[in-house]
């Protein structure tokens, strides 16, 4: 009995992560990026306020889509139930994910002797990097063919850039 429900709950784990979606995690990255990009404009944030900042936002955005699929798309289609609301805030949880590798980024650049600045640009590398992942592992788990997944990975590699363009661009 106890080895059927563990190859059930087995299943239902390998069942969700054939289904998984990596959008929040690209999105997430993004957002992250973009975090750092702007609040590096506006001076020198201590670390553990850009990370404070970086998770925060994070947790923001994840709430606005969460609240989004909820009473958006969702309420028209059926009434809500504590089921669908723990599956949409799971589904939305990659946003606040993606923030969580940069955010840990700056406040180990001490560990590097990275100045304020450095651990921004660091923060920031972590975040495109997170974003070009989650883009690869989202075209894997599609069956993308090969080509696919390194046009999808260029496509975000340049996104990215563009947010290290801006970034060379607003500094002041």
């Amino acid at each position: 009995m106890l080895e059927k429900f563990r190859a059930q709950a087995r299943a239902r784990k390998g069942e969700r992560r054939a289904h998984a979606d990596y959008t929040g995690g690209v999105y997430g990255s993004l957002l992250a990026a973009s975090v750092v990009v702007g609040a590096s404009t506006l001076g020198n944030f201590p670390r553990v306020e850009l990370a404070l900042l970086l998770l925060a936002t994070g947790v923001a955005f994840w709430l606005a889509h969460v609240h989004a699929q909820l009473f958006g798309a969702r309420m028209a289609q059926r009434s809500l139930d504590k089921g669908t609301v723990l599956h949409v805030c799971r589904e939305e949880w990659p946003i606040v994910e993606a923030a969580v590798p940069s955010a840990v980024a700056v406040l180990v650049s001490p560990l590097l002797n990275l100045d304020v600045q450095g651990a921004a640009w660091l923060a920031l590398a972590v975040a495109l990097i997170s974003q070009v992942g989650w883009a690869t592992a989202a075209a894997r788990r599609a069956g993308a063919h090969w080509r696919e997944v390194v046009l999808t990975d260029a496509v975000n590699l340049v996104i990215g850039l563009l947010i290290v363009a801006l970034k060379f661009t607003l500094k002041h």
